[in-house]
């Protein structure tokens, strides 16, 4: 019986394309210059930078027409800092509290 894949290469290129866009907050990236370091043709990345963006992952930069990462998936990591944050500060609450003498 043959191995089954889920491997999805649109999905695949998506978060590779996010993970590019991290560190070009200020100026973006082209889409031509997404295209290149992906290794792809353009009108995927176009078609993955429309997608994207639709959800809030990415934003166009107007001014320029170049990509960045969008709101909602920094505000994901923000979130997902905070929620570490948070579990650091309750573990040593409680390494605090077995450490005491009563």
């Amino acid at each position: 019986m043959a191995e089954r894949t889920y491997d999805n290469a649109s999905q695949q290129r998506g978060f590779a394309l996010a993970f590019l866009l991290a560190g070009h907050e200020l100026q973006g990236l082209s889409p031509s210059d997404i295209a290149k370091a992906l290794k792809v043709n353009p009108p995927l990345i176009t078609r993955d930078l429309h997608n994207l963006t639709q959800v809030g992952a990415v934003e166009k930069i107007e001014t320029t027409g170049r990509y960045r990462l969008g709101p909602r998936l920094v505000r994901v990591a923000l979130a997902h800092l905070a929620a570490m944050d948070e579990a650091e500060k309750q573990l040593a609450h409680i390494k605090n509290k077995y450490s005491r003498e009563s």
